[in-house]
């Protein structure tokens, strides 16, 4: 007897529907994210979007309705800990003067659908102007329009002239970001600011950056001081801090002044890496994004300096993850989407394999990791009773052929479908 699907009482495909009471779902093998292995013929039982139940589905009264995934390989939903859902991977350098706080607002909404399509139903956003991600997130939790769930850091914290600040006119304009302060106190006073509005993180920039026009890749642009200032204030409110670092000084100092990950870690050492591992610090290196800036970059308006830095930074930070992988660090799956397209993000998942990790341990990189990073290790990462149905499916075993996740078939968060092929 075929199984009866309820895929009318679900959403159109790419849509958002009401939640329904009771889902269960027949799933052929189930990724533990803990074990890095799968558990076969499941049944998960899902109710107001949580997962009620998990077991074989021989043991499962069955007579009724369900959603057969029998021929799936079934995963928790992925995080990525670090994108830009307002930023244009086609607008960069100069052509950013020309996009307007609402067109990146307008932006966001286009790539919170494409990212959670992607089978990414949780992602913490690093940096955006105007506090346009914290209503992207307000959007997306009321319902109005669909995305992941998202950990907003607001406008990113930086020193004057710094990889936080814009520092693409000359004086008579004054433009300034509205992160950028200097002093220990000042920087106090920006982490309350941002608390203000709605950040769910901190996010500073510890050194100079790729893509900053004028700044030096690796040089250090916060005190140690300056940096303990904005941990300790972050941390009355319990939030967390994501350091944007490549060079080793500035990654050293960001990991004594007690951030919880550092973005890049480009340049980092094999001493940093143990001062890492020491203080549980998770490495967020993006070692897909060079490629998309070397061939794609000078079209999308990247800066030629910007370009020559890429060219040095890019291979060097590959072979840092490596060693970082095989010290045995905290890896973190974060990619800096928006550099290049959102809904892409899985294109990492292949460089990580071919740097050092195992399918799984990137796959739990992107799962179980990234949760405890976010302070979610309760409630995502995980396909188990008590967290979010935030599911995925995919045709073929991932383990096998890591690319597989770049072919999304079906995609749930909080036990609503937004995607089914």
């Amino acid at each position: 007897m075929l199984p009866r699907l309820i895929l009318p009482l679900l959403c159109a495909l790419f849509s958002l529907s009401a939640t329904a009471q009771e889902t269960v779902l027949r799933a052929g093998h189930v990724f533990n994210s803990e074990t890095g292995t799968y558990m076969q013929d499941q049944y998960v039982r899902i109710e107001e979007g949580v997962i009620q139940g998990i077991g074989p589905w021989s043991a499962f009264d069955h007579d009724g309705t369900y959603i057969d995934l029998s021929d799936k390989y079934i995963l928790p939903g992925l995080i990525d800990a670090h994108v830009h859902l307002t930023s244009d991977a086609g607008v960069h350098g100069y052509k950013r003067l020309t996009r307007s706080l609402a067109r990146q607002a307008i932006t966001g909404a286009r790539n919170a659908r494409r990212t959670v399509e992607a089978g990414f139903t949780t992602i913490r956003n690093l940096g955006a102007p105007g506090y346009a991600d914290i209503a992207l997130r307000d959007a997306i939790e009321a319902g109005d329009i669909p995305g992941p769930r998202i950990i907003a850091s607001g406008p990113s914290l930086g020193s004057t002239g710094g990889h936080c600040d814009n520092n693409l006119l000359p004086a008579e304009y004054g433009l300034k970001a509205e992160g950028v302060a200097d002093g220990p106190w000042a920087l106090r006073a920006k982490v309350r600011e941002v608390r203000k509005y709605g950040a769910n993180l901190i996010k500073i920039c510890a050194t100079g950056g790729v893509l900053s026009k004028g700044t030096q890749v690796g040089a250090q642009q916060l005190t140690l001081e300056e940096m303990q200032a904005i941990v300790a204030e972050a941390r009355l409110s319990g939030m967390k801090i994501a350091a944007h670092a490549h060079g080793n000084a500035g990654i050293r100092t960001a990991i004594e002044a007690g951030v919880d990950s550092v973005e890049h870690a480009s340049f980092i050492s094999e001493d940093v890496i143990a001062q890492s591992i020491k203080n549980g610090t998770y490495l967020s290196m993006d070692i897909y994004v060079s490629d998309y800036i070397l061939s794609e970059g000078e079209k999308a308006g990247i800066l030629p300096e910007s370009l020559e830095k890429e060219r040095v930074v890019g291979k060097i930070q590959r072979e840092n993850f490596r060693k970082a992988v095989k010290a045995g660090a905290k890896i973190a799956y974060g990619t800096d989407a928006g550099v290049y397209p959102h809904g892409d993000n899985a294109r990492q998942m292949h460089y990580m394999v071919n740097w050092g990790m195992t399918p799984a341990q990137a796959i739990q990189a992107a799962t179980l990791h990234n949760a405890d990073l976010l302070g979610l290790s309760d409630k995502i990462g995980q396909i188990k009773p008590g967290f979010y149905a935030d599911i995925i499916a995919v045709s073929t075993d991932p383990i096998e052929d890591i690319q597989a996740l770049e072919r999304i078939d079906w995609v749930m968060k909080a036990g609503t479908v937004f995607k089914q092929d």
